[in-house]
This record gives structure tokens, sequence and C-alpha cells, in this order.
């Protein structure tokens, strides 16, 4: 069985306040979760005060190393060779963040280790799924 996935990578978020200033971020992928990865953001970036949590398709990730992808909640798109801006959409604005696109490559080079393109319905652990959706996990 494989382990959780996690790493730690810095994000620089591109807010309308001056000056664009590095954060840390929390890269996750589980392959119980095959489908999909998870960024966390830390409390003090958050208007709330409280952390924050993002989960999207690893392969909206993926595609978005290449070329814009996404049309939801979430858009992934290259700046040049060496970022990538990932942009959260919520119905009062947007956050963005670049992230270094190299950082990205090797969590998912990792994540396609533990669960390869393709396979991720081989590891969907369905019943838990349910359970969840069922309020009974």
């Amino acid at each position: 069985m494989h382990s959780v996935i996690d790493q730690a990578v810095q994000v620089r978020l591109i807010a309308t306040a001056p000056g664009p200033h590095a954060v840390p971020a929390v890269l996750h992928y589980h392959p119980a979760d095959p489908l999909a990865v998870r960024i966390s953001f830390p409390p003090e970036i958050s208007l709330d005060g409280a952390a924050v949590d993002w989960a999207f398709a690893r392969e909206l990730l993926a595609e978005g190393l290449r070329s814009a992808t996404g049309g939801g909640d979430v858009r992934v798109r290259p700046l040049g060779r060496d970022r990538t801006v990932l942009e959260f959409h919520v119905e009062d604005g947007v956050a963005m963040v670049q992230v270094v696109t190299a950082d990205l490559r090797r969590f998912l080079d990792r994540t396609y280790q533990a669960v390869p393109a393709g396979h991720e319905q081989q590891h969907l652990d369905v019943d838990r799924g349910l359970a969840e959706l069922l309020g009974e996990a």
C-alpha cells in the first residue's frame, strides 16, 4: 500500500495589496483518492484567519503545466518556463498563486509513481466514498 504524498512548496501570493510575498503551502496526494490533489495554505493568508484547502483533479494540474486549463473554481496555466499560476475562484473573488514549475513536476512525478496515469480506478475506495457521502464515515 502506498502512503500519502505531501510536498511543501513556496508560493507567491498575487494579491491587490502592494508587493506579492512568498508563503508556505503543502501539496497533498493520497492514493485512496487517486484522481485528486490538494493544496493547503496557512491561516495567516486567509481573510478569516482559517487554513484554506483546495482539492482539484490531478490531471488538471498536469495539463496546466503545459497550457492554460480549467474553467471552474480552479484554473492552472504556465507563466513562462519556470513558474505556474494556480487560480482559485470563489464568489467573492479570485486568489492567484505562482509556484515553481519544477516543484509541481517533482510532486506530480511522485504521485504517478504511487498511482500511474490510467490506473486510478484500481485504487478507488468506493465503499469508503459511499460511506462518506451517506454520513457513515
